[in-house]
């Protein structure tokens, strides 16, 4: 198979890839020890999906080059912190943050235009539609985490002893940022200072939105196609 060949058959599966990519990173933890996932496997999986984020938008080749950039970035930052990974948030990891921020702004975006301008519903679609709502979860994460940092104690109830434990705040923000995605609310975690309000109820918002719209018109995709198909 020809590299034209190689890229067409990854290029049509780039939902199923970019979704795999963001399963492992979500619940790799739960099959692996905690410690190498997070020494190990954490910054892989962050550059495999980084990478499958660049295949999801590789017909555009101006952006083609700032992921390739955002991707050099993330690779050096890790290579800094794997022999001495800090308990607290400092330069490094603040441009991790900023990468994957301006990342998952620009993957989620083009998901959702790739999804809504899909003509028929396939496998693939339906792995797109799933990865847009994950990926607007973890941009609810960036969001509430950037907020934490520049004004620490915006939540209540993180589960951390030390409020510079950078690695409890990322667990409980992620946890806090889909169960505010879901609509859950479980109440244990919550935000205290009117920023903090305001993003919680955004995320709330997007995920509705999302739902609402996004997923609907997918689906009135699929039963069209289906009727079509009968007719």
């Amino acid at each position: 198979m020809n590299n034209s060949g190689l890229y067409q058959r990854l290029y049509r599966n780039r939902f199923e890839l970019f979704f795999a990519s963001l399963m492992t990173i979500m619940f790799g933890s739960l099959v692996v020890p905690l410690s190498f996932y997070e020494r190990v496997l954490y910054p892989v999986l962050f550059l495999v999906n980084l990478i499958t984020g660049t295949l999801l938008i590789s017909h555009r080749k101006g952006l083609v080059k700032f992921f390739a950039l955002l991707f050099a970035v993330s690779l050096i930052s890790f290579g800094l912190d794997f022999f001495d990974r800090p308990d607290e948030f400092g330069f490094v990891e603040y441009i991790r943050l900023v990468v994957y921020f301006l990342f998952y702004i620009v993957v989620t975006i083009e998901i959702i235009k790739q999804v809504w301008r899909a003509k028929r519903v396939s496998k693939n679609v339906i792995m797109g539609l799933m990865s847009g709502y994950i990926s607007i979860g973890l941009l609810g994460f960036f969001l509430f985490l950037s907020i934490e940092l520049v004004n620490p104690g915006s939540f209540n109830g993180l589960l951390i002893d030390d409020v510079s434990d950078a690695g409890a705040k990322v667990d409980s923000l992620i946890y806090y940022s889909y169960i505010t995605l879901l609509t859950i609310g479980y109440g244990e975690i919550y935000p205290v200072t009117a920023v903090a309000q305001k993003a919680a109820i955004l995320v709330g918002l997007m995920g509705q939105f999302y739902l609402v719209i996004i997923t609907a018109v997918v689906v009135e995709k699929y039963i069209r196609h289906s009727q079509d198909k009968k007719a």
